[in-house]
């Protein structure tokens, strides 16, 4: 096995690993996505969630992996994914490589069937899998998700490294790695998602509902949002835009409404409604022959002796108890006696 020399802050190695059976409340389909970022000196490496593997998600996954990691190194290595470079060629896509260039990083890509260029990150891919995914439950948010697994990465800091003959762990070499300072907002790559309007005229996105005006119920609208800005446009087929909020943080679970929405759904609500034919109250429905045959059923009587059952005469027993409530008399216990 070949020896790879990394020289601290020089190289950090980025992989997409597709995540089977996601949980249902996630709303991302087959599969989750999950960038990994390994510093290829001191192997600390921070992993996020993705909905999908387009250039958009790439770029926001991107920015979120080096904000965890506190910095860039110079170089990034990737494979030859399609959002990154021409796949038989290996050349640098032009929109990827402004990308590199916000970040002030440099971009290489893995030699073909050469695995062992990127096997810090290969590493890394597998701690996450076996470690966190194999053991996420259903009925979690995408946001709880991401929180497990950036547990687990923080966890993997204390790993064992041997540097020079002197004991040390992943979290101290990565301390001393010299990282690139990051701009303060991501690249502004814009990011849309496809989503269906809920009965409560409604839309899912990144962990959080956001509101549409009423009418829109099952409709199919498009989520749009530029990366770091805090704005959300909801807008139609045709371009339209029918709804702006300021976003939640992700991963939140809140319900952001317009107020303007709001209204206008209890109109629509209200406007639903009508007095002509009021629902009649105080109505005597009787049970039917029907409904009483069938709780003679369920309290384990057979049908045949529903209209065969026999009534006893309780009359002969009230008489018994009149004369047993009064106390006996002398001549009665003489008579009893004889």
């Amino acid at each position: 096995m070949a020896i790879i020399a990394h020289p601290p802050g020089e190289e950090i190695q980025f992989d997409w690993v597709e995540l089977p059976d996601p949980p249902v409340e996630w709303g991302v389909g087959a599969n989750a996505h999950l960038l990994v970022g390994a510093l290829a000196h001191s192997g600390r490496w921070r992993a996020v969630l993705a909905e999908a593997e387009t250039f958009p998600h790439l770029v926001q996954a991107i920015d979120a992996v080096l904000r965890r990691l506190g910095g860039t190194a110079r170089r990034w290595r990737f494979d030859r994914m399609a959002t990154v470079c021409h796949p038989p060629t290996g050349r640098i896509l032009p929109t990827f490589a402004s990308v590199a260039k916000y970040y002030g990083a440099g971009v290489d890509i893995c030699p073909p069937r050469r695995g062992n260029r990127k096997g810090v990150v290969e590493k890394a891919n597998h701690s996450a899998a076996q470690r966190w995914w194999r053991t996420v439950p259903d009925g979690i948010s995408i946001g709880a998700g991401q929180n497990g697994v950036d547990k687990l990465a923080v966890q993997m800091d204390s790993r064992k490294r041997k540097l020079d003959g002197a004991s040390t762990t992943v979290a101290a070499l990565a301390e001393a790695e010299p990282l690139l300072d990051l701009p303060p907002r991501p690249f502004p790559a814009e990011l849309e998602q496809i989503r269906v309007v809920s009965p409560q005229g409604l839309v899912f996105f990144a962990g959080n509902h956001y509101s549409v005006p009423p009418g829109l119920v099952g409709a199919h609208v498009t989520v749009r949002i530029r990366l770091g800005e805090d704005d959300l446009h909801v807008v139609t087929a045709s371009r339209a835009v029918i709804a702006h909020h300021r976003r939640a943080p992700d991963g939140a679970g809140q319900t952001v409404r317009d107020s303007g929405h709001v209204v206008a759904l209890e109109r629509a609500v209200l406007a639903s409604f009508s007095d002509k034919a009021p629902c009649r109250t105080k109505v005597r429905r009787p049970p039917s022959a029907a409904a009483q045959a069938e709780a003679e059923k369920l309290r384990g009587r057979p049908e045949s002796d529903v209209a065969n059952r026999v009534v006893i005469d309780l009359s002969h027993y009230a008489a018994v108890a009149d004369r047993l409530r009064q106390a006996p008399t002398h001549e009665d216990q003489e008579c009893e006696s004889e």
